[in-house]
């Protein structure tokens, strides 16, 4: 399982004690990390829970990553932006019951948490907690588990509904504004879990087109092409 954590700039200095507690968890269940948001307050370029919305629709629709944990000060402006798109289930999770039942209930491929609302002491543990629970059982069994067959034909149709409502993902791309798009896929971290691990397709040859128009800058500190802890 690949995952990539993504912070925006208003809780770019937590990402550190986020990833902490990310790598305790996947290295429990041999998930593989990318961390392609901002970490520090001074990255370039600055992103918004818009961005990530964006960045969670390529990485999740190339096949690049199987996985998008994502966040803002009250969690909601990630969650809504993730759920604006084709392909990306997005809940917002507060807790660890939240976790296990959007796990196995809604069986989505991201989640939103707050990282400010009621983060405080001790909220790496919650955190470790919360990923545990994502991890740690294969989405989808249902809860109760008698009600799994009827919760899984209600994701799918879900899943029909929302494809029609959208356009097709490189129509999206190109609708939204061009600044804004590379903004959100130009960063060093993105592109590289994206080189990486993306799956031939239409959406990802233009991804490709617009990382390569960017004027070549250099590695930003601490760019090594492989966040992620080795299956």
């Amino acid at each position: 399982m690949r995952v990539a954590l993504m912070n925006e700039f208003s809780q770019a200095s937590k990402n550190a004690l986020i990833l902490r507690a990310l790598e305790k968890s996947a290295a429990k269940y041999h998930v593989e990390w990318f961390n392609t948001g901002m970490r520090t307050d001074n990255d370039q370029p600055v992103l918004n829970y818009i961005h990530l919305g964006i960045q969670a629709f390529v990485l999740l629709n190339t096949g690049t990553v199987d996985f998008v944990i994502t966040g803002c000060g009250s969690g909601q402006g990630a969650c809504m932006s993730l759920n604006s798109y084709p392909g990306v289930n997005c809940g917002y999770i507060t807790d660890t019951s939240d976790a296990y039942l959007f796990t196995q209930i809604n069986n989505g491929n991201a989640v939103a948490l707050p990282f400010a609302k009621d983060f405080g002491w001790a909220a790496e543990l919650k955190l470790e907690d919360i990923f545990d629970k994502l991890f740690s059982c294969e989405g989808g069994g249902g809860y109760p588990v008698e009600m799994r067959d009827i919760q899984s034909k209600n994701g799918t149709v879900f899943n029909q509904v929302k494809d029609v409502l959208c356009k097709e993902p490189v129509d999206i791309l190109k609708a939204l504004d061009p600044e804004m798009v590379r903004t959100a896929l130009e960063g060093e971290w993105f592109c590289s879990c994206f080189q990486k691990y993306a799956k031939p397709g239409s959406l990802t040859a233009y991804v490709k087109e617009i990382i390569a128009e960017k004027p070549d800058d250099p590695a930003l500190p601490g760019t090594d092409g492989h966040d992620g802890s080795k299956n």
